[in-house]
């Protein structure tokens, strides 16, 4: 199974949104509220719709979860947004 970290960022407000699934088509379906999502994700309220603007595929979850990790990081927030910028 491969894993993917992403970054969707919202054509609404802007705000971008990073993080690790292994499922990424369903995820960004959740992110969107085409499936059901919780009321109190980050996403739900920061209104969609949300769109896909980077992702990165590895072969396990913990380095997925390694690299979210440093997307997360002010370096790489500084990365995600010079790309969504583009």
């Amino acid at each position: 199974m491969t894993y993917c970290v992403y970054a969707i960022k919202s054509k609404t407000t802007g705000r971008i949104y990073i993080g690790q699934t292994s499922k990424l088509e369903q995820r960004i379906q959740r992110h969107n509220q085409i499936l059901p999502t919780k009321r109190t994700s980050f996403t739900f309220k920061n209104q969609g719709p949300w769109v896909l603007i980077y992702k990165e595929e590895f072969a396990n979850r913990v380095e997925a979860i390694r690299r979210e990790k440093e997307l997360k990081s002010f370096r790489g927030r500084e990365f995600i947004k010079k790309l969504a910028q583009r």
